[in-house]
């Protein structure tokens, strides 16, 4: 449970929030902030968040239930990016408040499409300006804040700090002001929809975002084929999907020395999620323009590791 909840009964109060923003704002350091654990990865590459990832909290006794949505992809090219735009409009059917997350360093011209988005919403809009804690001179946030109030009048702005905490309790009590009377969607300790399966899954493929940097391109997913609880270690075997050879040769490395890298330190990190010790195989498998296999991205799009 989040850490964040201010402990007050659950008051009948229950809804959904729909995050979006381009890539890179930290939409999925919010969500994990929210919670109180890590349920979505993060890495600085943009495309990181492929798939819906809920996020369940309590605060100011409603049940808040965030969705996680990739990042706006302006351009579609490949069957990838319209999936993650696929992810991002069932994100916003299901919304009782639409929460966009912007860089209060800078307004980019990307961000001009997501916010006249926000501005469509018939729901109750927000606009979250995150990375504050990188700004020396809060006086400088003053001048965005005034001009995003003008052009989005409708639109309450949060200042806030995914990363630090700051301001987050001030955006969870806005949310829950404006959510639904209803029972809980959730148990109450619920942090999250997704098995632990799916979030190993999301786990090793973020130490192939941060630790490949631009040797190896977004296109590579992780399929996680077995996943065992055994008396004392909790057995895990991940495929490595990629669609060329060279790819495949970056992420085995020298004689298996890259991959024994990523290995080591996704199980240090399940080991984290899980509180128990774990035995990780992983296999690099070459999957010929997977990225364009329609049975390949179903299994994206249902969440399936």
């Amino acid at each position: 449970m989040s850490d964040i909840n201010d402990g007050a009964p659950f008051a009948g109060r229950c809804g959904r929030v729909a995050i979006i923003g381009r890539p890179n704002v930290g939409k999925s350091t919010l969500v994990n902030r929210i919670v109180g654990q890590k349920i979505a990865i993060t890495s600085r590459r943009p495309q990181t968040t492929r798939h819906r990832v809920l996020g369940i909290t309590q605060a100011e006794g409603a049940q808040l239930v965030f969705s996680d949505t990739p990042g706006w992809q302006p351009r579609p090219r490949t069957a990838m990016d319209k999936l993650m735009n696929r992810q991002i409009d069932l994100a916003l059917t299901e919304m009782n408040a639409v929460l966009m997350v912007a860089d209060a360093r800078a307004w980019r011209e990307d961000d001009d499409p997501v916010a006249e988005w926000l501005q469509s919403s018939k729901c109750p809009k927000f606009l979250a300006l995150n990375k504050i804690d990188r700004i020396e001179d809060k006086r400088l946030l003053l001048p965005l804040i005034q001009g995003l109030a003008e052009r989005l009048p409708d639109v309450e702005i949060v200042p806030i700090s995914a990363l630090k905490g700051r301001g987050i309790s001030e955006l969870l009590r806005s949310l829950a002001r404006v959510m639904p009377e209803g029972e809980a969607e959730f148990p109450e300790d619920q942090v999250t929809d997704q098995s632990e399966r799916a979030l190993a899954a999301e786990l090793i493929r973020e130490q192939l975002m941060r630790q490949l940097g631009e040797e190896l391109p977004y296109a590579a997913h992780v399929a996680v084929m077995a996943f065992e609880d055994r008396p004392t270690v909790t057995y895990i075997e991940a495929e490595i999907w990629v669609e060329k050879a060279g790819q495949k040769a970056i992420v085995i490395g020298r004689q298996g020395a890259r991959l024994k890298e990523l290995g080591t330190a996704a199980r240090v990190a399940l080991e984290q999620m899980l509180g128990r010790p774990v035995f990780l195989q992983t296999h690099v498998k070459q999957k010929e323009a997977w990225t364009q296999d329609p049975f390949s991205l179903s299994r994206i799009e249902l969440g399936g590791g």
